[in-house]
């Protein structure tokens, strides 16, 4: 395949063992290839090819200075990127395969394109099935931030990729479903071991991390990067994540607010309304709600988070109103994450 632009946008393969073999054989020659995970789809390229993963930046449009993570198909694969310690193979063991990056002192061999010039690399091992076969058939590590223009709504379909991603030089996408968790992964600086620090909450709850590390992890004070600054992980820029449509966040928001919303608002809503609050809505009212959750289950709110997003930004609203999920427990500050990234002024 040409690395040209298709203007119809990358062809979608299924995960057969000659798609998987193909697209492979695409990394190893240093293409791009859209791939699925639990958390959501990526954009990846051979991490240990700083001309591949070049390719990266240049689709998303990504400032250089957001690193990426690097992806790879076991916890023994680690060695051969990081340099790691007791508290990160403790928690490889314990949460690997799956959505935990870890932040570490990397070797050599990973680009400075890749870390954004700092000397540590973030690496994770997914639970994606089909993505971890692809990554032992490329036999190489893979580099593969979220497959989108820099800064919109994460994708967590193959369609999403397809779409956002038409005009680039990516050309394939591999459909491994839609993501399961739907968030991305929750990152955690090892550098120090003794100062564990939250990076990015994510697809895995911090307070299952702590247990395992028996400390509590440092949140650090400063939690946004500018635009031009190195970071020491993704997804920390003030703004990210983000509708085209203005999205606006409350704290609290329910049926009987979305009522007394402008009429060329949409009101996205934490879980189901009850069916009678739902017959008692005035006309044209309904067809300006979603929700996330039939019973405001936070797995679903956060699997359906992006995908709900995406739909609303497509459908001409003025504005989009959200409310935070209440509490701190479990996906809730992760969810909160994104809401307000995606909320943010530019």
């Amino acid at each position: 395949m040409s690395s040209e632009p298709l203007l119809q946008g990358p062809r979608i393969f299924r995960p057969t063992t000659a798609n998987l073999a193909r697209l492979a054989a695409l990394l190893r020659r240093g293409e791009l290839v859209g791939v699925p995970s639990e958390t959501v789809y990526g954009l990846a390229a051979d991490a240990l090819n700083p001309a591949a993963c070049a390719k990266i930046f240049a689709a998303k449009g990504r400032p250089t200075t957001d690193p990426l993570i690097v992806h790879l198909a076991s916890a023994a694969d680690l060695d051969r990127v990081a340099r790691s310690n007791p508290a990160a193979l403790a928690l490889a063991a314990a949460f690997w395969p799956g959505p935990l990056t870890l932040v570490l002192p990397k070797l050599a061999v990973v680009p400075d394109l890749v870390s954004a010039g700092l000397p540590t690399v973030a690496v994770r091992v997914p639970a994606h099935p089909v993505f971890r076969r692809l990554i032992r058939l490329a036999g190489r590590p893979l580099a593969a931030p979220s497959a989108n223009s820099f800064g919109y709504i994460s994708p967590t379909s193959a369609a999403h990729v397809r779409d956002g991603l038409t005009g680039t030089s990516l050309r394939a996408v591999l459909d491994g479903g839609e993501c399961l968790v739907g968030l991305e992964s929750t990152i955690v600086d090892l550098t120090d071991p003794a100062k564990a620090r939250l990076l990015r909450p994510g697809g895995l709850d911090a307070a299952a991390i702590e247990r395992v590390l028996g400390q509590k992890l440092v949140r650090p004070h400063r939690k946004t990067i500018s635009v031009g600054v190195a970071a020491p992980a993704p997804g920390m820029l003030s703004r990210h994540y983000s509708p085209r449509t203005p999205l606006v966040l409350h704290k609290r928001l329910d049926v009987r607010d979305a009522v007394k919303l402008a009429s060329n608002d949409a009101c996205l809503l934490l879980r189901k309304p009850a069916p009678a609050d739902l017959r008692h809505l005035p006309p044209g009212t309904l067809r300006r709600l979603r929700w996330l959750s039939e019973r405001g289950e936070l797995t679903e709110m956060a699997k359906n988070l992006f995908a709900t997003l995406r739909v609303l930004d497509g459908e001409g609203w003025t504005r989009i109103h959200a409310a935070q999920v209440p509490g701190g427990e479990g996906l809730a500050p992760a969810i909160n994450d994104r809401l307000k990234r995606a909320a943010a002024k530019g």
